[in-house]
This record gives structure tokens, sequence and C-alpha cells, in this order.
């Protein structure tokens, strides 16, 4: 039996997520989160097999989750679930050690036939998903990318270093650093431009 715990943030997709896979035969659903942060928590106590994620979600976004899992629980797998398919979120979902990147409108079945390959150790990841990912490289780095995000969603540079722990001055660094790197205008039209190419 293979047990998997479900991460999304939207409760009616995540429960109709759980009832498909309930209804299969060989898998079991241990537990249901609303983002990474919770999942890691239940993560311990459950022991999942596999672990199902949304990739954008508050708190900690799935590819979040996905790089913390590979540090800690390396032994079990991850799967992604979006509706986008950005070249950005494929890398890093790739360099994570992801298992498998689905669209969440793919047919139920590519969803249950990608489990079951995933857990035989295969990647399961669209063949034109994977060319495009490799020819867009994210030029920031994490702290970058944690500052440019919270600026995105409209905290100032105070709130921002509560955030993240930080001094004003090294936050203001970091947008600055990245705001170059993206040739934007703003901390806004950056997080904008990152936005897209998914590397947030």
């Amino acid at each position: 039996m293979t047990k998997v715990l479900i991460v999304e943030d939207q409760a009616l997709v995540r429960g109709a997520i759980a009832a498909l896979i309930q209804l299969e035969e060989g898998l079991e659903v241990v537990g249901q989160a609303e983002d990474g942060l919770q999942a890691l928590k239940m993560i311990e106590e459950l022991q999942p097999d596999l672990v199902l994620s949304d990739i954008e979600m508050p708190n900690m976004t799935g590819l979040e989750l996905a790089e913390k899992l590979r540090q800690q629980f390396p032994k079990i797998r991850v799967a992604i679930m979006t509706t986008f398919s950005r070249a950005g979120y494929i890398r890093r979902a790739i360099e994570a050690g992801v298992g498998g990147f689905i669209l969440k409108e793919a047919p139920s079945e590519t969803l249950l036939a990608a489990i079951s390959q995933i857990m035989q150790g295969k990647t399961v990841i669209d063949p034109e998903l994977a060319l495009s990912a490799l020819g867009d490289s994210d030029p920031l780095s994490d702290k970058e990318r944690k500052a440019l995000r919270l600026a995105g969603e409209g905290l100032k540079t105070s709130e921002i270093a509560e955030k993240l722990f930080l001094s004003e001055g090294t936050v203001r660094n970091y947008l600055s650093e990245a705001i170059a790197k993206l040739n934007a205008s703003n901390r806004i039209d950056a997080a904008r431009i990152a936005k897209q190419k998914g590397w947030l």
C-alpha cells in the first residue's frame, strides 16, 4: 500500500484529489495539508511514501517543500501538481529531485499512472516541458527569491526584513540585486518577471 500525503491550499481541489486517489487500489491518502509548512509538521508522524504537492501555496511553496524533503526525508518521493507549465518551475523541481511534474488539467488516469511510475523510481515529466526547462536558467539566489516574492505581495522593506530575520539594508541589497539581474525597473516589475518565468 502506497501512503500519499496531499498538499494543496485550495480545500475543494485537495478533497477532489484525495477522493480520486482513495478510489485507486494500492493507494491510501494518509493526510492532507494546506501548505508546505503544515505538510512538514505532518510528515514525521504520517511517514508517507509519496507527497503530492501543488506549487503555489502560502507560507511554503511546493518547490521549497521538495527541497526540504530531499534534505530531511530523502526516501520520500515527491510529485508536483500545477496549472503552470513554466520552465523555471520544472528546472527547480528537477534540481530538487522531484519524481514527477503533473499538470492539473491532465486526465485523472494520467495522474494515477504518474504516481505508479514515480513509485517505481521513474521520473515523469512531459518531454516538451523538460526541454523548455533546460533553456532558461534562474539567476536569482534563494534569499533574493524570498525577498522578491514578499515584495511582489506588496510588503514594505521593513516587513520583509522582519519576516526573513534580516536587516533592512540586507533586504534592500537582495532586492536591488534581483532588479539588476532581471533588468527590471523596480521590485514589483522584477517580481512580475520572475513569476512569469516560474522562478518565484
